[in-house]
C-alpha cells in the first residue's frame, strides 16, 4: 500500500502547474474493528481517483499509536486528509499536530477530544452507550488488561445493521484495546487549527449520538452527517456516505 501511496504522490507532483493535486486518505480504525473495515469506503475512494492507505492502529496507547499513524503520514509526499474511526479519532487529533500537509481531520463516527480528555470520559459524557455491559476484559502479563466485545453481543452492540453473517466475520477478526488506551487523556486537539468533518448513525450504541453531536459543535465542523438508524459500523454499513464525506473534505479549498 506504501509503495501505491508513494507512487500516486509521485504522479500528482508531476502534474502541471496549477492543476490541484488529490490528497492521499489516510484511514484509521478504532477499537474492536481492523483496517479491512475500511474496504467498501476504499473501493469508492479508489473509483473516484483517490489513493486510500488503511492504517495498522495498535490500539495499545494514544501517543503509541499517534506516533505509528505519523510514519505513515511522514512516507507521503503531498496533502493528506485524516480520517478516523471511534478510538481512531484520538490518534487522528494527536497525530495531525504540526503536520502541514494534513489538510482535514474526517472524525467517523469518532472522538474528536480536547487537550486532556479521554475517550473513557466522553463517552460518559452523556447518557446511552451500552458498550460496558458487553466488554470481555482480558488480563495481559504485564498487568494490564485488554478488551473485546464479546462474540454473542458484538452484532447488537456493534454493528446492529450489518448483515449477521458479516457481522460474525467482524467478531471473530475484532481487534482488542487496551483499556490504558481509552483512559490516556488527548494531547493538542488539532481541530482547533485543522478543519475537520463528523459523520455518525442515530442507532449508535458505543458512543452516544448526543457525544458526537456535541463534539462535532465544539470543534465547528465544517460538515455534520447524521445517518438515521445507522451503527457505530457505519464505515460498514453506510460505506458510501462515509466516502461522500471524506471527498467532501479532501476536495474543500
Amino acid at each position: 500500500m506504501l509503495a501505491a501511496a508513494f507512487a500516486a504522490s509521485g504522479d500528482a507532483m508531476a502534474q502541471p502547474a496549477g492543476q490541484r493535486v488529490k490528497p492521499t486518505i489516510v484511514l484509521v480504525h478504532g477499537a474492536f474493528a481492523e483496517s479491512s473495515s475500511w474496504n467498501a469506503v476504499i473501493a469508492d475512494l479508489n473509483k473516484d481517483g483517490y489513493t486510500a492507505i488503511a492504517a495498522a492502529n495498535p490500539l495499545r496507547s494514544v501517543a503509541g499509536d499517534a506516533a505509528a499513524v505519523l510514519a505513515v503520514i511522514r512516507s507521503i509526499s503531498g496533502p493528506v486528509v485524516l480520517v478516523g474511526h471511534s478510538y481512531g479519532g484520538p490518534v487522528i487529533t494527536q497525530a495531525a499536530n504540526g503536520k502541514k500537509n494534513v489538510r482535514a481531520l474526517v472524525y467517523v463516527a469518532g472522538f474528536a477530544p480536547e487537550t486532556g480528555e479521554s475517550s473513557l470520559t466522553l463517552s460518559a459524557k452523556f447518557p446511552g452507550s451500552t458498550l460496558g455491559a458487553a466488554l470481555l476484559p482480558v488480563a495481559q502479563a504485564d498487568g494490564g488488561q485488554d478488551l473485546y466485545i464479546q462474540s454473542e453481543k458484538f452484532h447488537e452492540q456493534f454493528a446492529a445493521d450489518v448483515p449477521s453473517a458479516e457481522a460474525s466475520l467482524m467478531a471473530a477478526t475484532q481487534r482488542p484495546v487496551a483499556k490504558a488506551a481509552l483512559a490516556e487523556p488527548s494531547g493538542t486537539a488539532s481541530w482547533k487549527t485543522i478543519p475537520s468533518y463528523a459523520i455518525y448513525g442515530s442507532a449508535d450504541r458505543n458512543i452516544p449520538p448526543a457525544v458526537m453531536k456535541f463534539m462535532a459543535e465544539r470543534a465547528h465542523a465544517v460538515k455534520t452527517v447524521v445517518v438515521e438508524g445507522a451503527s457505530h459500523a457505519v464505515m460498514v454499513s453506510h460505506p458510501d456516505e462515509v466516502a461522500a464525506l471524506i471527498e467532501d473534505a479532501a476536495s474543500a479549498r
